[in-house]
């Protein structure tokens, strides 16, 4: 990935240390619309002063911002946040994680992703059934029917079913549907990519898609119920060890 030079002027403006930043959105998921805007997502480390101080934590910082005609949205939480999160079956924060749209990166970055694999378990099937749930409600209720709420349905119903079958994180709907090879996903990727924001799905296709999402709906659930992966986290312990680790060297850049 080429960085562009805003993103990085972004980020740069960030109060705290980064621990990463990375890409997420319709970059990062393979169907970003000529319009679309950047995802950034990540986390920063809270200097010791303000963890121990009576003074309000900067938990997340959320900036929303238009560059040079780029519009850049930018999330990041603290390491204590973002590695609580990592365990509470999150999906989002591990999309986030292991994006290979890096913008800002360090060795411990790529410490804790090999950390995370700890957090991986067959519960986090829950996170993409419900959000599969909420964008398929948020796509059949809208006039006319946009193909991007139906993209982020079909990426979430395949990033949880290859994640329940392999214990891996992949986000990118064009690199899963490699597997999956599901004839109606590039088409609609392609209509995505040549549209705008707004592009608009034909009803008398609106049945085959209903059937579709309750088929892979199913198969997430099955995928479920036979997956090997823990019931549980194992890496709290690690968690914590890098946590205390990167909260004490934080001090020597204060």
């Amino acid at each position: 990935m080429v960085i562009d030079q805003r993103l990085l002027t972004a980020i740069h403006r960030q109060p705290y240390l980064l621990l990463f930043s990375t890409v997420s959105g319709a970059h990062l998921y393979g169907f970003p619309s000529p319009d679309s805007d950047y995802d950034l997502r990540g986390s920063h480390i809270l200097p010791v002063p303000e963890v121990v101080g009576l003074n309000r934590q900067q938990e997340t910082i959320e900036v929303t911002e238009v560059r040079e005609g780029l519009e850049i949205d930018l999330v990041t939480h603290d390491i204590k946040k973002f590695f609580s999160l990592l365990l509470k079956k999150n999906g989002y924060v591990l999309e986030q994680l292991y994006s290979p749209l890096i913008v800002h990166t360090t060795p411990e970055h790529e410490e804790l992703k090999a950390i995370a694999i700890g957090c991986i378990t067959r519960h986090h099937a829950h996170h993409y059934i419900g959000f599969a749930q909420t964008q398929w409600r948020l796509f059949e209720k809208e006039q006319p029917h946009r193909v991007k709420p139906l993209l982020y349905v079909y990426r979430v119903l395949l990033t949880g079913i290859n994640l329940m079958q392999t214990g891996t994180v992949e986000a990118n709907l064009v690199q899963l549907n490699q597997a999956f090879q599901l004839p109606y996903i590039s088409d609609l990727i392609a209509l995505k990519l040549a549209g705008a924001e707004k592009s608009v799905l034909e009803d008398a296709a609106l049945e085959f898609h209903q059937q579709e999402y309750l088929r892979l709906l199913g198969e997430l659930e099955a995928a479920h119920q036979a997956s090997h992966l823990p019931e549980s986290p194992s890496a709290n312990e690690a968690l914590n060890d890098l946590l205390v680790r990167l909260r004490i060297g934080s001090m020597a850049n204060q």
